[in-house]
């Protein structure tokens, strides 16, 4: 066989691994899982424990993917599989990133790219990188600090973070260690008086935009945390006792309100009449996290959103089998240029942030890589993070002949032979 044969029988293999559900947990036991993770993490990884275990500091890490295993490393089974997982067979999670790799970039040359402008806009503030910090719950699991250690590695790399409803530091905190507003995200819980206290509260914190998941519902079947719970033999019941009541009262933005009605973080019988009643109810912008289908982004339209985020929530809320950067050119054709779209789900890579852009995105974010700097190295952690892709995404950009975003179209991407 030929080189490329090996490759493509390979990556066959790994898309057969990906959807087997006799293999679609991989994070049973620590020294188990990263070969089944092969297509997340990359094949140059495989089997060199011996070079992970060398990385002493954050700035040895030579890419995304390093981070990764660095906070395998670091974290208890549990908390790891929490961050790792999807539901059913954590087939999605894996598909998000895959996908990518049968999308190929069409280089153009001498072109002058000595100067990149990488610059972009969305209402009304300039950012100098189109990458953004998607939200993640419950950080403090993987660093004492948590969100606001996220916070001032966001504002020393200059990039847009969100802040989850359920993140474990308030939004004050997290906006005074950034230094400027971050976007709130919501889940709406299935109470308006407390729905609509965290959105005042997120008002009052100066954030400009508000995040509506409309694709998260109770009681995912998250089969792995189940899982790895078996492995991790530690007494968790003073940070998870009382059911979902103390799940609550252990999250900022629920503190010094009433939740006794709470039963959930996302009520199940929310329609687009809901989205207008948001918009009544704030002066920030709305944007709806979790649309992947051009219909509903028609729909999103005609109720005045403000943008969109094409998202799956990482493979965390469904197993549908379709990549969020499939799903994106019929959600950008859909909005025709009147609204951001923006595009969450397997990026790895700055290769991923420009083929993302070249499908129409506005911007590009990702959760879990900010999440395994932060378990790994803290603050620098995800500082590296934001340094190794917006590299990456600099030299591509230099190396297909774009020098600046407005230049990435949709000619500079083709599809690979299937």
């Amino acid at each position: 066989m030929t080189l490329f044969d090996k490759n493509e029988s390979r990556r066959k293999f790994l898309r057969y691994l990906a959807l087997s559900p006799a293999l679609a947990s991989p994070i049973l036991a620590r020294g188990s899982w990263p070969r089944v993770f092969a297509s997340e993490r990359g094949d140059a990884l495989q089997g060199s424990a011996e070079g992970i275990d060398s990385i002493k500091s954050a700035d040895q890490a030579l890419n995304i993917m390093e981070f990764e295993e660095l906070a395998r490393k670091a974290l208890p089974p549990a908390h790891f599989a929490y961050l790792a997982s999807g539901v059913d067979d954590d087939a999605t999670v894996r598909l998000n990133h895959e996908a990518y790799q049968h999308i190929e970039i069409r280089s153009r040359r001498l072109i002058n790219v000595e100067k990149l402008d990488t610059s972009v806009e969305l209402f009304g503030t300039k950012w100098e990188t189109p990458i953004f910090l998607c939200p993640v719950s419950s950080m403090k699991v993987f660093d004492p600090e948590g969100e606001v250690a996220v916070a001032r590695a966001a504002a020393k790399k200059r990039h847009l973070q969100m802040l989850s409803t359920v993140a474990s530091c308030s939004i004050e905190e997290v906006t005074a260690a950034r230094g400027a507003p971050v976007w709130q995200q919501l889940y709406p819980t299935n109470d308006w008086t407390v729905t609509r206290s965290i959105i005042k509260r997120a008002e009052a914190a100066g954030s400009p935009v508000l995040v509506y998941t409309v694709d998260h519902q109770e009681n995912a079947n998250n089969e792995s945390i189940g899982r790895a719970r078996r492995f991790d033999d530690r007494d968790c019941s003073m940070c998870h006792s009382g059911g979902f009541m103390g799940y609550l009262t252990h999250k900022p933005a629920f503190r010094g309100l009433d939740v006794s009605k709470v039963t959930e973080l996302y009520d199940p019988s929310n329609t687009w009449d809901f989205v207008k009643r948001l918009k009544d109810a704030t002066r920030m912008k709305l944007v709806l996290k979790g649309i992947v289908t051009r219909e509903d982004a028609e729909i999103a339209m005609t109720h005045g959103v403000d943008g969109i985020v094409v998202s799956n929530h990482g493979g965390r809320a469904e197993d549908t089998l379709r990549p969020t950067i499939e799903c994106l050119p019929e959600v950008v054709a859909a909005v025709k240029g009147k609204i951001p779209v923006l595009v969450d789900g397997g990026i790895r890579r700055g290769t991923d942030v420009f083929k993302a852009m070249a499908y129409g995105a506005t911007a590009v974010g990702f959760g879990r890589p900010q999440a395994w700097g932060l378990a790994a190295f803290g603050q620098s952690g995800v500082e590296a993070v934001l340094t190794i892709i917006r590299r990456e995404f600099e030299k591509i950009m230099r190396q297909a002949g774009t020098p600046s975003l407005r230049d990435i179209t949709r000619t500079f991407v083709t599809r690979s032979p299937a």
